[in-house]
């Protein structure tokens, strides 16, 4: 995957960001439709009340949610374009491989959006429809940084990570608690399970990211590709950890007594700052892939093996 080459295209580059500008809107705008409870406000799927092409009547939560389903609707369409044009246009296999995994992810979302709507909002698959969201926007982030010109015209010589754990396994480990936090946080937003695990799980994830982020800055502080998500990882966690609180005040300990639009505002931008963590993680654990070597093993005279 690293030796595999290709021109950049800088239009391919620009429509890759704004796939992934249009998904994180597509991510506000859900959990949008989530905090105002206007998940059934469009009672059927595909079409809306009964129309593929005309609006509903624009009152209410039908808004929020036709709102939700034309923007996930024109990321679709997007994101075939962006797979075929991968396809013909870019010599690297393995990108032309992920163009149509983002394509698959995203009418997998589309499916669970419709089962949600069509099964009046089961918290499973709720869920996994928050869950497989966020991960086609870390598809779409990833994609529009392998069509960078940094990503496509440079090649930088991996380093050696002399530490233990590896920062690569560190930034495993936070993307997998990051799933963790998102699939607890959703199963509490649509009412399957109590807030408390989600609190909890907070903790380690606080940990495990600082952790990670420290441990890249320490061990990498001259590579900028690493040092900088790094940084970003940090900022945005201690945001994310602010806005967590904020949203437990105005849902759980304020609840009937603080004005419905504070617990909306909370909630929406503590689930749409956590979209970007897990992001930036990706991005993170992507560069250090890129730019740190990867031990390899090598058979000695006594058949046993080392690191090379």
């Amino acid at each position: 995957m690293k030796s595999e080459s290709t021109p950049y295209n800088p239009w391919h580059h620009r429509v890759s960001v704004f796939i992934a500008f249009l998904t994180f809107i597509v991510i506000v705008m859900g959990a949008l439709v989530t905090s105002e409870d206007a998940g059934l406000s469009v009672p059927d799927w595909p079409t809306s009340y009964g129309h593929i092409l005309r609006l509903p009547p624009w009152v209410g939560g039908i808004v929020y949610e036709h709102s939700h389903r034309m923007i996930a609707g024109a990321t679709g369409i997007f994101t075939i374009i962006i797979a075929f044009w991968t396809l013909f246009g870019d010599r690297r296999r393995w990108m032309k491989v992920l163009g149509f995994a983002a394509l698959a992810t995203i009418i997998v979302q589309g499916v669970l959006g419709g089962i949600t709507v069509l099964h009046f909002l089961p918290p499973a698959v709720s869920t996994a429809h928050s869950a497989v969201g966020q991960t086609f926007f870390c598809i779409a982030v990833a994609i529009a940084i392998f069509t960078g010109r940094k990503w496509v015209e440079a090649h930088p010589d991996p380093v050696d990570d002399q530490g233990h754990p590896k920062v690569f396994v560190l930034c495993l480990y936070s993307i997998g608690i990051l799933y963790v936090q998102l699939v607890l946080g959703g199963m509490f937003r649509h009412h399957g399970m109590s807030w408390w695990p989600h609190v909890l799980n907070a903790v380690a994830v606080a940990l495990i990211l600082t952790w990670t982020a420290v441990r890249a800055l320490v061990e990498f502080p001259k590579i900028q590709a690493i040092r900088r998500p790094a940084m970003l990882v940090l900022f945005i966690l201690v945001l994310q950890l602010m806005l967590g609180f904020a949203a437990f005040l105005t849902r759980v300990v304020w609840v009937g007594e603080q004005a419905n639009n504070t617990m909306v505002f909370t909630t929406v931008a503590h689930t749409s700052v956590g979209a970007l963590l897990l992001a930036t993680a990706s991005v993170l654990t992507i560069q250090v892939w890129r730019h740190i070597a990867v031990p390899q093993t090598q058979e000695v005279p006594e058949g046993k093996t080392v690191a090379a």
